[in-house]
């Protein structure tokens, strides 16, 4: 996939909406040459770069919050990393569980296929180590794929899966799709569905779009309004949690869907709030602050 940088954000759209209809972009990749700054999902224009509204949101003083960022072998590290030591962080990137060591907080990136990633992590014993940190209740943070793995399970399937199930599915001579689903860490009772959606919307949804908190005291959206903070979503999954209380934002394409999920100190965002410029950073400093040591 071509990475070239792209002279305006309008050929940025034009050119990912040409890479969708090739087939090039899929499950929950990234966009050619990243994030498309100054249009919402609609294509409508927003001036997210140049937003400088004062925030509640301080950088961390005193000591560095050392985080882990969990690498399983896919995801956009690099970005995420960099923008959590822009927050205030100091980060260590871990491919095992002993590794984790003294990390005040946990953060989970991710883009790809699901299936992919569950298996890389239950390879690597990350998986326990996870679910185990969030069982106790030590801050966690899950960004787009990172989030989808928290859950039960999805529709999305490796291409191996829905090959094997599409060729049983001939032989017992049906006629419909196969239908398959990939487990996920379980961490709580939900799924994670694939958008059906009318022919306008385009799947993956990628773009800027506004968000409504739900849980507005929350400490990670300290200083950001209950709604219209714009955010940054390349999905083509959305999750479907079991337990309404457990989300903390929704946004709309083409119907309401989960954009945010809060439990005690476990966090996880669909959007990406490293290519979020001003507001993805103030979460992330959020989240440091949560992490900074009292």
């Amino acid at each position: 996939m071509s990475t070239e940088t792209l002279s305006t954000p309008r050929e940025k759209v034009a050119t990912a909406a040409n890479a969708r209809s090739a087939g090039q972009l899929t499950g929950n990749a990234l966009p050619l040459g990243g994030q498309v700054a100054g249009f919402s999902s609609n294509g409508s224009s927003r001036n997210a770069a140049n937003d400088e509204r004062p925030t509640s949101s301080s950088p961390v003083s005193g000591p560095a919050a050392p985080l882990a960022v969990v690498d399983y072998g896919m995801g956009n590290l690099r970005s995420v990393a960099k923008a959590l030591e822009s927050a205030g962080a100091s980060v260590r990137i871990v491919t095992r569980p002993e590794e984790i060591g003294s990390a005040a907080g946990l953060v989970l990136p991710g883009v790809g296929a699901l299936a992919d990633c569950i298996a890389a992590l239950r390879a690597s014993g990350l998986d326990r180590a996870i679910r185990e940190w969030i069982e106790a209740d030590r801050p966690f943070l899950g960004i787009c794929l990172g989030m989808q793995a928290l859950f039960d399970f999805s529709e999305e399937v490796s291409e191996v899966t829905a090959s094997a199930s599409a060729a049983n599915a001939a032989g017992q001579g049906s006629s419909s799709p196969a239908e398959g689903r990939t487990a996920g860490l379980g961490v709580f009772r939900g799924s994670v569905r694939r958008f059906r959606l009318p022919p306008e919307y385009k799947v993956p949804h990628m773009g800027w779009n506004t968000v409504r908190f739900t849980q507005p005291a929350s400490p990670l959206l300290a200083g950001l309004e209950t709604e219209g903070e714009a955010f940054y979503f390349v999905h083509s999954y959305y999750c479907a949690p079991s337990e309404p209380s457990l989300v903390l934002a929704e946004c709309d394409y083409g119907g309401p869907f989960t954009a945010a999920i809060a439990r005690g100190n476990c966090y996880a965002t669909q959007f990406h709030p490293e290519k979020s410029q001003a507001r993805g950073l103030h979460l992330y400093r959020n989240f440091v602050n949560l992490c900074a040591p009292q």
